[in-house]
This record gives structure tokens, C-alpha cells and sequence, in this order.
């Protein structure tokens, strides 16, 4: 069962933002009146903007067994077009006002009413049941849709519960954005589904977060650049510090955050960051415990349920924990995918001998902490807590008649982990200005995904095969 308390709701509130909440007993009805307009249908998508409604159509559809494809509201006419192509919804779910884009098309819409209530939630879907569909940026090509089954996600939050000795009685408080594994599947599903609460901002607030977790939030999860952020404001304002340091467990993932923000976080609130290591994939693969050593760089031991062994070149399996052998990491169990939708090329390509290969790089230490030190691959950018393909923005650069040629890469950012630069060769003739390829790059893809920095070459350093050689340019 994915969330027992809504199938026994009481007064116990589950869901805030802001000044609007509801409490179990209410989710459960509205997420049976959902389920109730759902029924029936295959797959719906969710526009899913920051509100209480988002949440509400998520857990209604999967009550009612429907595979819900959350849907990025800041999203860029193609890729939009891409997804609705490849997942084909048969109705959007959307809170109130919602003003509908040019390349929706006949999709029907469907403006979630917390004021509409049901009556019985339906029986329980399959294990196997596809519940999310997250897209997910490759190395190139438009995204891939990432088929999540009930199984994965009722597995993973259960395992992250017992590590992090998560309970009902916690309330976490998170600003994530609800179209992706960090903020829907854990920071939204994993309180429903213990039956605690979670508070949401809205948008990020350095005091707003510190003043959660000085009254009732007990857990924060974050990314690197809001942590960042929160040191930042907590150097020029001590109380922010005081008042996160009280909270009972701070957690930050989608990137690696950096030493020098784990020892300013500690320094400024007594509290060390917790870190984690997931994939759309494989939701959370491995994490530092609640009661476990928390030292910068190292993202723990595997989760319960997940099997992890690095791999060599050749495919071998490396045995040694020595924190220096480098191998990729594969990993197997109940966390896994069902497949890439659409996609069984990519999806066999993913696996050997049912193992996934996540195409991360890290060495093991001897008490089996994993630490990653890198992509097996160059062109997957974390920038912001969002994995971003370098390929997918150089193919839209390329679209624009003054780029002749582009490689983008990732640099090291204090504030975004990385962020993107755009390597450009202008046609002959043609002038652009940075703002314009940016403002390209935001209007066809996702404002996230835009190059921080343009920097223009009269030729792209490649070699004998004609192949672009990134890490010159990273170096030049």
C-alpha cells in the first residue's frame, strides 16, 4: 500500500503551503474525488507548479492507479511538444487559472478544485504499475521518459525512512520544484506516506526555512546552491544559523556539496549536512545515515534494497575498498526503473546482466562509504540540483543561423554547483550578442537549462577524428 494513513486519515495535517493546508482526512477525499475523474485512463499529466493542487492531483492519480507525468510549468515549446508526443496524456491536471501554452494542443485540462471531495478511495494497482513517468535529460536527444513503478517508490521512501529515522513525527520543510524525483518522490510522497507533514515555501527563503525549523519542521531537504544561499544569509544574520541549527536533520542532494559548504553549514548552525545519491533512474541508491558519519564528499553506504558494486574499463567488478580505485557504479534492487518509455533500445542499453549502469564514477573507502568523483561521461551538467545534457542546449544553439559551431560544458560554480558554458563558433558574417543566444536557449528548452556564460572561438579544439575535445576547452 503506498500511503496506509490515507486509507485511515485523521485531522493530522499533511500538506502545507503557506497559509493553505490540508490535513489528512480532507487529502483523502480530495484525492478520491481525483481518482474518481481519473479513472479509467492510462496516463495524465500534472502541471506541476509549487501549489497544494499539484500535490493533490499527484497522489489522486496514484490512488487511482494512473501513471502521472509531472510536467515542468517552466518548460520550453519543444520540449513541451516532446513530451506530450512521447508520454500522450489523456487529460492535464492543473490548479485553478492555469493558462494553457501554444504547444499544449487538444490535451484536455482539467483545474483541480480542493472544494470537490469523493468517498472511497479505490482498491490498491499493482506493485508493478507504472506510478511517475520523469523526464530526464541524456547526453543527447530530446529527454527520456523514466517509468517509475509503485514498487520503487513504496521501497526507496521505506528504506530512506529507516536510515534517516524518518517518522510520522517529522515535519520536513523543502522548496523544491515538484516535477522531479527530489522534490515530488521524497519530499512530497515520503511525508504522505509515513504519515508526517511537510511544509512547502513556495520558493526558497534562507528566513523562511530558518523559521520553519525553528518552529515545527524537524527536517530540511535542499540542493547545494540552497545551502549555499543559506550560509550566505546566515554570515550576514546569525539568528538564520541558530534557528536551522535546530532542526533534527538537514539533507542536501541532486549534486555534490562542496567541502567548504559542509564546514560553513557546521560552522554557522552546529548541524552537518547529510548527503545522498540518487538518479531519475533509480530514485535514492545510497546515503550517510541519521546516526552515521557524516564527512564531507561521501554520500554513504546503499540504502536498504539496493545492491551497488563499482565496475573497472573491462567490465570487472572491483573488490578493493581503498577510497582510491576508480570504478563505475552499477547498482540493482527494488529501487530500479521499469524502463525508459517508448524506448527499449535505450533501455537494454542501460543494463548488464540486470545491472544498471548509472555511468557515475567513485571510489569505495574501507567502511564502504561511496564517494563520486565524476561523470564516466563529460556532458552531463549539475547546475542548480538539475542534471542538465550538455548535447540537448548544444543542438538549440545550433538551430540559431548565427552558431556555425558550440560545445557546452560545465565549470565549477560557488552557487549552482556548475554552470553552463556555451562555446560558440559564429557563420561567417553573423553577429550575435550573449543575451540572445540565452534567451534562445530559455524560450525553446527550460529557463534552467540557458548558458550562464558565452564565450565565443574562431574554431573548436577537436581531434583526429573530428571529435570536440571538452576538456581542452574546459582548461583553455
Amino acid at each position: 500500500m503506498l500511503f496506509p494513513k490515507l486509507r485511515q486519515p485523521d485531522d493530522q495535517e499533511a500538506l502545507r503551503f503557506g497559509a493553505r493546508a490540508l490535513n489528512y482526512q480532507e487529502l483523502a477525499e480530495v484525492a478520491a474525488a481525483i481518482a474518481e475523474r481519473v479513472a479509467g485512463r492510462e496516463r495524465i499529466a500534472v502541471w506541476a507548479t509549487n501549489e497544494l493542487e499539484t500535490c493533490a492531483a499527484v497522489i489522486g492519480g496514484l490512488c487511482a492507479g494512473v501513471a502521472v507525468v509531472p510536467i515542468n510549468p517552466k518548460v520550453g515549446e519543444r520540449e513541451l511538444a516532446h513530451i506530450l508526443g512521447d508520454s500522450r496524456p489523456e487529460l492535464l491536471l492543473a490548479a485553478p487559472g492555469f493558462q494553457a501554452p501554444e504547444g499544449l494542443g487538444d490535451v484536455p485540462v482539467h483545474e483541480v478544485d480542493l472544494s470537490v471531495r469523493g468517498g472511497e478511495l479505490p482498491p490498491e494497482a499493482d506493485e508493478e504499475a507504472p506510478a511517475l513517468i520523469v523526464y530526464t535529460s541524456g547526453t543527447t536527444g530530446p529527454p527520456k521518459g523514466v517509468v517509475l513503478p509503485r514498487r520503487a517508490i513504496r521501497a526507496n521512501l521505506d528504506a530512506l525512512a529507516e536510515a534517516w529515522e524518518w517518522t510520522a513525527r517529522d515535519v520536513l520543510v523543502h522548496a523544491l520544484p515538484l516535477f522531479h524525483v527530489h522534490g515530488l518522490i521524497l519530499g512530497t510522497l515520503g511525508p504522505v506516506r509515513l504519515g508526517g507533514a511537510v511544509h512547502h515555501l513556495g520558493r526558497f527563503s534562507s528566513a523562511a526555512i530558518a523559521a520553519e525549523l525553528a518552529g515545527p519542521a524537524t527536517m530540511m531537504f535542499g540542493v547545494p546552491t540552497m545551502y549555499h544561499r543559506l550560509a550566505e544569509d546566515a554570515e550576514r544574520d546569525p539568528a538564520i544559523g541558530e534557528k536551522v541549527g535546530q532542526a533534527r536533520l538537514l539533507v542536501s542532494g541532486s549534486a555534490a556539496l562542496p567541502a567548504v559548504e559542509h564546514e560553513r553549514i557546521e560552522r554557522l548552525t552546529g548541524q552537518r549536512v547529510v548527503e545522498r545519491y540518487g538518479m531519475s533512474e533509480t530514485i535514492m541508491n545510497c546515503g550517510v545515515r541519521a546516526d552515521g558519519d557524516r564527512r564531507p564528499g561521501y554520500v554513504g553506504r546503499p540504502f536498504a534494497g539496493v545492491e551497488l558494486k563499482l565496475v573497472d574499463e573491462q567490465g570487472e567488478e572491483i573488490t578493493v575498498s581503498d577510497d582510491e580505485t576508480v570504478g563505475e557504479i552499477w547498482v540493482r534492487g527494488s529501487n530500479l526503473f521499469s524502463g525508459y518509455l517508448n524506448r527499449p533500445d535505450a533501455t537494454a542499453a542501460a543494463f548488464t546482466d540486470g545491472w544498471f549502469r548509472t555511468g557515475d564514477v567513485a571510489t569505495r573507502a574501507p567502511d564502504g562509504y561511496i564517494r563520486i568523483v565524476g561523470r564516466k561521461a563529460t556532458d552531463i551538467i549539475k547546475s542548480g540540483g538539475y542534471k542538465i545534457g550538455a548535447g540537448e542546449i548544444e543542438n538549440c544553439l545550433l538551430e540559431h543561423p548565427a552558431v556555425a559551431e558550440v560545445a557546452v560544458t560545465g565549470e565549477p560554480d560557488p552557487d549552482l554547483g556548475e554552470r553552463i558554458v556555451a562555446w560558440v563558433v559564429r557563420a561567417p558574417g553573423r553577429e550575435v550578442d550573449e543575451q540572445e543566444l540565452v534567451d534562445h536557449v530559455a524560450r525553446l528548452l527550460t529557463p534552467h537549462k540557458r548558458p550562464r556564460e558565452v564565450r565565443y572561438l574562431d574554431a573548436l579544439p577537436r581531434n583526429e577524428m573530428g571529435k570536440v575535445q571538452k576538456k581542452a576547452l574546459q582548461h583553455a
